[in-house]
C-alpha cells in the first residue's frame, strides 16, 4: 500500500511537501479550488523544486474551470521540473464549480475532456472542439523543451458515478475515490472501470492505480470519538460530507441516500442550512471551511455516528491496520489523507509513525 498527503493548497506553505517526503509518504496532492485556496500549479512548482522523491500532482484538477489543452500544458510544465514524478488527478468539480453556484460538468463533457488531455500528454495530435468549431491541435515547438511529455504523466480520474467510472477505464491510468468505500462497492467500481476500458477495446493496465482520498485519526487507548482532539482531527472532513450530501439532495430532490444511523444529524443540518444560509448566498456559505477547517457553528454535527458513517480511518492502531489490509485485498493501492490545515503536520506525523511504519 502506498500513502499520500493532500493539503488545502497554500502557496506560502509549500514546505508541507518536503515535510511529507521526510515522513516517508509516497505522494503529495494539491487541490484545484480557485475560490478558496492558492493556485495548485503555482504551488506544485515550488513543491517540485524542493523535493526529490515525492510523486506530485493535482488533487484534483477541475475540468470545468480550465480548457483541456491548458490543463495538459500546466501539468506538463510541472513535469519539466520533476520529470517522471508528476501525475494529473482530474475531476468534474464538486466544490470548485458549486462554490460558484454551478453544477459539476456533465459526464459526456468530462469524457471528452479526458480524451483530449490524454492525447496531448501522449504527444498526439487530437481533434479539439471549442465554440462550435473543431480543429486539430498538438503541442508545438517541442525542441524548445518548455514542457515535458517524454516522461509519462499518469491521469488519475476522480470518479464515483457509473459514467465517470467508465471514462476512467477508457482514458485513465488510475482512479481517486472520495471517501472509503465498503469492499463490495470498491470491487464493483473497479469492475465498472474495467468495463469502460473494454468498451473502447483498451486493455486495462496491470498497474492501474486505485486510490482513495480519506482522513485518519489514531485513537489512544479508550479514547472516545467525542474528545476534542478527535473532533479537531476529523471534524472538517466530516462536515464536508454533509456539505456534499446537501448538494446531492438539492440536485436530486431526495435524501433517501442518507444513512438511517445519521438521519437525526442530517435533519438538524438541513434545517441549519435552510434557516441560517440565505438561498441567494447558499452556494458560497455551504462550503465554508471545506476540508481545511471546522466552522464553530458546525461542530455540533461531528457526532460519533457521523464519524463512522463517512468512513475515515479512525480507531486504535490495530483497527486501522485491519481496515487497510481489507482495502488492499479489495484492490486499493494508495490511501491519500486530507487532514485539516491546523493539525495537518501532527496528523501526518502520527499516521506515519504509528500506521505506515507497520505496513
Amino acid at each position: 500500500m502506498k500513502f499520500g498527503g493532500m493539503v488545502a493548497t497554500k502557496i506560502d506553505d509549500w514546505q508541507i511537501f518536503p515535510y511529507l517526503e521526510s515522513l516517508g509518504y509516497d505522494s503529495g496532492w494539491a487541490p484545484d479550488s480557485q475560490m478558496i485556496w492558492s493556485d495548485c500549479y503555482a504551488t506544485l512548482s515550488l513543491a517540485a523544486y524542493h523535493t526529490s522523491r515525492l510523486r506530485l500532482g493535482t488533487g484534483v484538477a477541475i475540468a470545468g474551470t480550465r480548457l483541456a489543452p491548458v490543463t495538459a500544458h500546466s501539468v506538463a510544465t510541472i513535469n519539466k521540473i520533476a520529470p517522471g514524478r508528476v501525475f494529473l488527478g482530474i475531476g468534474t468539480g464538486h466544490t470548485a464549480m458549486r462554490i460558484m453556484g454551478h453544477d459539476p460538468v456533465s459526464p459526456s463533457y468530462f469524457r471528452e475532456y479526458l480524451r483530449v488531455v490524454r492525447g496531448l500528454l501522449h504527444g498526439d495530435e487530437v481533434e479539439y472542439s471549442l465554440n462550435g468549431e473543431t480543429k486539430p491541435i498538438r503541442f508545438l515547438d517541442r525542441e524548445l523543451g518548455c514542457i515535458d511529455i517524454e516522461h509519462r504523466v499518469p491521469i488519475y480520474v476522480a470518479a464515483n458515478g457509473p459514467r465517470a467510472l467508465s471514462a476512467a477505464g477508457a482514458y485513465g491510468d488510475g482512479r481517486i475515490a472520495a471517501g472509503n468505500e465498503p469492499m463490495p462497492v470498491l470491487q464493483r467500481n473497479l469492475q465498472r472501470i474495467e468495463q469502460g476500458a473494454a468498451e473502447v477495446k483498451r486493455e486495462m493496465p496491470e498497474n492501474f492505480h486505485a486510490a482513495v482520498m480519506t482522513f485518519s485519526c489514531v485513537l489512544g487507548s479508550k479514547e472516545k470519538l467525542t474528545s476534542d482532539r478527535v473532533i479537531d482531527e476529523v471534524g472538517a472532513q466530516v462536515v464536508a460530507s454533509l456539505h456534499f450530501w446537501y448538494e446531492i439532495y438539492r440536485q436530486r430532490g431526495s435524501d433517501q441516500f442518507v444513512f438511517d444511523s445519521v438521519r437525526e444529524v442530517w435533519e438538524d443540518y438541513k434545517q441549519y442550512v435552510e434557516t441560517e444560509m440565505p438561498a441567494e448566498r447558499r452556494h458560497q456559505l455551504i462550503h465554508q471551511g471545506h476540508c481545511a477547517l471546522l466552522p464553530t457553528t458546525e461542530r455540533r454535527f461531528v457526532t460519533p455516528e457521523m464519524i463512522r458513517a463517512v468512513g475515515g480511518l479512525v480507531g486504535e492502531v490495530d483497527e486501522i491496520l485491519s481496515q487497510i489490509k481489507n482495502l488492499e485485498v479489495a484492490g486499493l493501492k494508495e490511501i491519500v489523507l486530507l487532514p485539516p490545515r491546523g493539525v495537518m503536520r501532527r496528523n501526518f506525523k502520527e499516521f506515519s509513525e504509528r500506521i505506515m511504519s507497520c505496513c
